[in-house]
This record gives structure tokens, C-alpha cells and sequence, in this order.
């Protein structure tokens, strides 16, 4: 029997070179909140990135939730710059597929977007979500404000007591300051908000049940 070898993550020295300038057009509108993707956005909203393995499916847990101002899709946490999907899939980019969210927190609690980070897939795996293997599919949260950062952690805490009883391992999730995980870089506009023109499209559940 043959085993797959398993995903390891690139160097920065073994990382494709990117380039410059983005390889397409990154602007757009939201295809369901109808608000920029890039902003600008109403004062006061705040944005957290996270990594939950495909986007496609993963944004939509996002956009659907109210106080949401707006998401969009697009590679964090590694080395290229301006990288392609097809960059990404290489595993040679460094990222991991991601979904920013920017956020009304007058409007959204914290605790709810990290609640639907924890529950709708499964922390504990390395470099994978379910069938999807490879170093772009890694869990991450990537903070931008230190109300995030300990929420974060404290959130963390609590969910891995909940998996531990629940017969899981450690959680995995690759979680630091935006400013550290690098740039978001926007993926290509057929990916926005995916689901919304392609309602039948790859949407896996990787979410292991376990609730706070």
C-alpha cells in the first residue's frame, strides 16, 4: 500500500517569486451584501482574517451572518506576492486560503464570528481539511486589534477542553497579528463570493460537531 507524502511547508527561500503588481483585477462589489470588498468601510468596522480550509464554503458562513459589513477571498500567510490560485495550489506560495471579514462590532459580537471560526471545521488537522490536503488549507486567525488577540486565545482555551472530551487532539490553528502573517492578497473575482453564482459548487463540511 502507497501513502501519500505529506504536505511540509515551503521556505521563504523555496517560495515562488510572484510579482509586483496583481496578475488581474482585484476590485469588485459583494455579490450579496453589496458593499466593496476593499472598502472604504463605515467608521468604526473592524477586520479579522481566518483560514478554515476551501474559502468558497467558508465565506459564505461569514456573509450570511448580520452585522457582517462585508468578506472577500484571497491568500495570507505566506511568502509570494500577488500570487494565483494556481500559485496557491502549488503549496508553494506559503498561503492559506482566506476570508477576510470586515465587521460592524456595534452590530456583531466578536464571540459569534469566533464561535463560527471554532465549530464550522476541524482546528485539530495539519495541513488539511478533511479530503483537501496541502499547506493552503491550514487553520489560521489572523487578529488586527488586541480584543481579537485575546478573544482569541481565550476562545481557544475553551474549544480545545470541549475536543479534548470530545476524543480530538490539539488544535492546530496558526494564530498571530495580521501584520506578521504578511499582506491579504485578494484571489481572482471568480472566486468572490463563489457560491452565490455557482450554488452547486464544492462546499465539504469539515466541521467536527462539537459546540462551545
Amino acid at each position: 500500500m502507497f501513502f501519500a507524502k505529506a504536505p511540509v511547508m515551503v521556505t521563504v527561500d523555496e517560495a515562488l517569486p510572484g510579482r509586483e503588481t496583481p496578475a488581474f483585477d482585484t476590485e469588485g462589489t459583494h455579490r450579496v451584501l453589496g458593499t466593496p470588498i476593499h472598502g472604504p468601510w463605515p467608521e468604526g468596522t473592524q477586520v479579522l482574517y481566518v483560514a478554515m480550509g476551501c474559502f468558497w464554503g467558508e465565506e459564505k458562513h461569514f456573509w450570511q451572518i448580520p452585522g457582517v459589513v462585508t468578506t472577500a477571498v484571497g491568500y495570507m500567510g505566506g511568502f509570494t506576492p500577488n500570487p494565483t490560485y494556481e500559485e496557491t495550489c502549488t503549496g508553494r506560495t506559503g498561503h492559506t486560503e482566506t476570508v477576510l471579514i470586515a465587521y460592524d462590532p456595534a452590530r456583531v459580537s466578536l464571540d459569534t464570528l469566533l464561535e463560527t471560526f471554532w465549530t464550522q471545521h476541524d482546528p485539530t488537522q495539519v495541513y488539511r481539511q478533511g479530503n483537501d490536503r496541502g499547506t493552503q488549507y491550514r487553520s489560521a486567525i489572523f487578529w488586527t486589534t488586541p480584543e481579537q488577540a485575546e478573544k482569541i486565545a481565550a476562545t481557544r482555551e475553551v474549544y480545545q477542553e470541549r475536543l479534548t472530551a470530545a476524543g480530538y487532539g490539539a488544535i492546530t490553528t496558526d494564530a498571530r497579528p495580521a501584520d506578521e502573517a504578511g499582506p491579504f492578497w485578494y484571489a481572482e473575482p471568480y472566486h468572490q463570493q463563489y457560491l452565490v453564482w455557482n450554488p452547486t459548487g464544492y462546499c465539504p463540511l469539515h466541521a467536527t460537531g462539537v459546540t462551545f
